[in-house]
């Protein structure tokens, strides 16, 4: 056994299988591993291995690798999330979505956009931009922040309270399930009104009903202006 193998705390077979999917994109070393190991909480633990995928088939492979071997898997974006969900406490895989990035597709006849996880929201609002609309959900990380962090979280910032959360602004999702069966969701119509929401019930799941290959986004057309307003109150009892 070598050393990357040893502080891993993964068996030889099973990195060789790993290796067989990832190729270099593959962490074993504890010393890289610790970046991948905690979010913006104040929680860490470290990850026997860390995967960096870049297709929906390499996520379809270690949900199945994890499953039939019994190992704990941790998807994550950027890790900006506060509530320590991508660290893995068990030990585990982390399975991060950053390198998911070939999707970013601007349909401005039809008010939406395509995209991979691993695209920003800024990444994502630029684009957008370029043809007039923007993507309503602006959480406090959003320079940085993944969409596929964003729909895990359900993330929203001010303006939820005018456009609504990443469930109001998404209409369709492609996800890996636990199983590694692959799910299409959703519609590419504001109007999808048959069968069960799949969609609205994985947004805000944290990754425990299924991993986030691809969304199709609503769009909303850019203001023509802004104003701002200030309110005064003469207490917090009379603001509220």
């Amino acid at each position: 056994m070598n050393t990357s193998e040893r502080n891993s705390g993964l068996e030889r077979p099973l990195t060789r299988r790993l290796r067989k999917i990832f190729g270099a994109q593959l962490l074993t070393e504890a010393a890289d591993c610790w970046a991948y190991g905690y979010d913006n909480s104040r929680r860490q633990a470290l990850p026997q291995a860390v995967a960096f995928a870049q297709n929906h088939e390499q996520v379809v492979d270690l949900v199945r690798l994890c499953a039939n071997e019994r190992i704990p898997l941790i998807p994550r974006g950027k890790g900006t999330g506060t509530t320590g969900a991508v660290v893995p406490e068990r030990g585990g895989i982390v399975l991060s979505l950053e390198h998911m990035r070939e999707i970013l597709r601007i349909d401005p006849d039809n008010r939406l956009a395509t995209v991979s996880p691993g695209i920003t929201n800024q990444e994502l609002q630029d684009a957008a931009a370029r043809h007039g609309f923007f993507w309503p959900p602006d959480p406090t990380s959003s320079a940085v922040c993944t969409i596929g962090g964003n729909l895990a979280y359900n993330s929203a910032g001010p303006r939820a309270v005018k456009y609504g959360t990443p469930r109001e602004n998404t209409l369709a999702l492609k996800v890996v399930t636990g199983a590694g069966d692959t799910l299409r969701t959703g519609s590419r119509t504001t109007k999808g009104v048959v069968g069960y929401d799949l969609t609205r019930l994985l947004i805000g799941s944290e990754g425990t009903l299924g991993i986030i290959t691809e969304a199709t986004l609503k769009l909303t057309p850019l203001s023509s202006s802004k104003r701002t307003l200030q309110a005064t109150y003469r207490s917090i009892a009379a603001a509220t």
